[in-house]
């Protein structure tokens, strides 16, 4: 193991107001970063001291000034700060695998309301395997980004005029379609399923315009059984919570794509909540597709999540059981394998 090493970092101008609001009450601010970074960090007024693992250190200094500069401008906290750690981690592991030459904003989505930056290598993978390809697959655990950057892709193919309309699917019930007894009418009774999408389309539209585009079908949203059948042309295909389809249904799914059509894919294997013993399409596509040209998949892990810092610990915490259970049960069987058949049990 390295020693650690020492960076010292004088933040100017000298502001007390400004320094308050980096640190933190308590310093909480900086106990973030210590427990995040893995370093310790100490201060006088505007002197820090930084130690720790050099990669550690070198990412602690470039952080703290970029938050003094940011400190000046508007009032940090926790929530904003675990955002700015997630970037800082991504980009610096971007900056490692980027081939050189390459710029790092490249794959920026653009839309009238806002301009979206990918957090980190596989967010902009995911981006330019979308661009690049007809249908695309983006699978991982919650909180990574998945849907809403391909919400945010759709948008930006239907105001560029490169599709006519947007079309939102989604298994609707954990183990079946089964909507009949759920009030109104079709779309009242999908639209609490496809709630994470109406989000994102509220934000990068507006509430009027998605109702407008709503109206005139630009957007249409439809129940993973109501697709059966149709030929979509010039669409931008959304298939959300894809772990949840049979293989049956993914199939469907996959070539209701007509001509001018993109579809992206999403979900998570490891939230499959269909009957036991039933197979995932989600995974079953994965192995079927894997090298089919034209079709591109991205595969995120817990260090790509966005959410609550707690979220990524507890994504990690779940995958570890499971392969902890996984580990269990294979040595069960081995164990089995091994005693001879017939055999007397030991007295």
């Amino acid at each position: 193991m390295s020693a650690p090493v020492t960076e010292e970092l004088l933040l100017e101008p000298a502001d007390n107001r400004v320094l308050a609001n980096l640190c933190g009450q308590r310093d909480e601010h900086l106990r973030q970063i210590e427990r995040r970074l893995g370093v310790q960090i100490g201060n006088r007024g505007n002197h820090f001291r930084v130690i720790g693992p050099e990669r550690s250190v070198r990412l602690g200094g470039r952080l703290l000034r970029e938050l003094f500069a940011l400190a000046g401008r508007e009032q940090l906290d926790p929530q904003r700060l675990h955002v700015l750690l997630q970037d800082a981690a991504m980009d610096e592991r971007a900056q490692e695998t980027m081939v050189e030459g390459e710029a790092a904003d490249t794959e920026v989505l653009h839309t009238r309301r806002s301009h979206i930056r990918p957090r980190g290598p596989n967010q902009r993978a995911y981006i330019a395997s979308i661009r690049k390809h007809d249908l695309c697959f983006g699978i991982g655990p919650a909180g990574t980004g998945k849907t809403y950057l391909a919400v945010a892709s759709a948008v930006e193919a239907l105001e560029q005029e490169r599709v006519r309309r947007i079309v939102l699917v989604r298994p609707a019930v954990e183990a079946g379609e089964r909507l009949g007894f759920l009030p109104g009418d079709l779309a009242q009774k999908v639209d609490p399923y496809l709630r994470p999408m109406y989000d994102a389309l509220y934000e990068m539209l507006g509430f009027d315009r998605v109702a407008r585009f709503t109206e005139r079908n630009l957007i249409e949203v439809a129940p993973l059984a109501y697709m059966r059948g149709r030929s979509l042309n010039e669409s931008f295909i959304i298939l959300d919570e894809a772990q949840n389809t049979t293989v049956e249904q993914m199939k469907m799914f996959l070539t209701r794509m007509g001509f001018g059509s993109q579809a992206v894919v999403t979900g998570d294997i490891t939230q499959v909540d269909l009957p036991r013993r039933q197979v995932s399409g989600l995974r079953h596509v994965m192995q079927v597709l894997q090298d089919v040209a034209g079709v591109g998949f991205t595969f995120f892990s817990p260090r790509d999540v966005v959410r609550h810092a707690l979220v990524q610990r507890i994504v990690e915490a779940y995958e570890a059981a499971e392969r902890a259970e996984t580990a269990e049960v294979a040595a069960g069987t081995d164990t089995i394998d091994d005693e001879a058949p017939g055999a007397a049990p030991a007295s």
